[in-house]
């Protein structure tokens, strides 16, 4: 799952628009930047191994510190805390500590049973919808249309910036969504942790599209629509 963890992303600005889209895309998608981090320090591990029928080239074989629902769930919390602790808002905490849970949902529907429940000798979990490329495209494609809109219904551009670096953004995660889909193979898994580090220039992107942009206040915007009555 990629476009999906952006789409939640992209989605939480409904549910909480005070909030960057930096912000919110750092939520979605913190395990799938921690683990880049820990395939670097040899504490997770995976392998190249393109098997046919299978859409991702890598088996995960021990990812539980990053991808274990035990501690997606401590993940989830210890992000909301943080936040609170520094803004003091408990709407947004809750939220943020939600998204970093979605990420383990999603990747739940797209990944064959490699999900660990705890650390440990745990069962493994996945629906496998990885194992049909077009099922996968249209499932991830909707929920990025989806979280689009609800984007799109919540903010408005400040300036040209904030429409042209927006625009661009989406553009660039859709290429290389295809790219990783249909790319080559990876040469090695430290070139896939490296290229994993790159998705922190995705949520620095988002907090400068995201900046130029401004929430639309519909409250005010449906005051302004009544008639006072004569």
């Amino acid at each position: 799952m990629f476009l999906g963890h952006f789409a939640v992303g992209l989605a939480g600005k409904a549910a909480a628009p005070k909030q960057s889209l930096g912000t919110l895309f750092l939520a979605a998608q913190f395990l799938d930047l921690l683990w880049p981090t820990l395939l670097l320090l040899n504490l997770e591990h995976a392998q190249i191994a393109p098997e046919p029928g299978v859409l991702v080239p890598l088996k995960f074989t021990n990812y539980p510190i990053s991808h274990s629902l035990l501690l997606v769930l401590g993940w989830g919390l210890l992000f909301g805390v943080v936040y609170w602790l520094i803004k003091k808002d408990t709407r947004s905490a809750v939220i943020l500590g939600l998204l970093v849970v979605s990420h383990w949902l999603l990747d739940l529907i797209v990944h064959i049973p490699d999900l660990p429940l705890y650390p440990g000798d745990a069962p493994m979990l996945g629906l496998g919808l990885w194992t049909s490329t077009i099922a996968t495209i249209v499932v991830e494609g909707l929920l990025f249309i989806l979280g689009l809109w609800l984007y799109l219904r919540a903010t408005k551009a400040k300036n040209k910036t904030g429409n042209y670096s927006f625009w661009a953004l989406v553009v660039f995660l859709v290429v290389i969504y295809f790219m990783n889909l249909f790319g080559p193979v990876p040469p090695s898994m430290e070139a896939v942790a490296w290229g994993g580090q790159m998705q922190w220039l995705l949520v620095i992107w988002a907090y400068w599209a995201d900046r130029n942009r401004e929430t639309i206040n519909y409250s005010a915007a449906s005051a302004q629509t009544i008639t006072p009555a004569v």
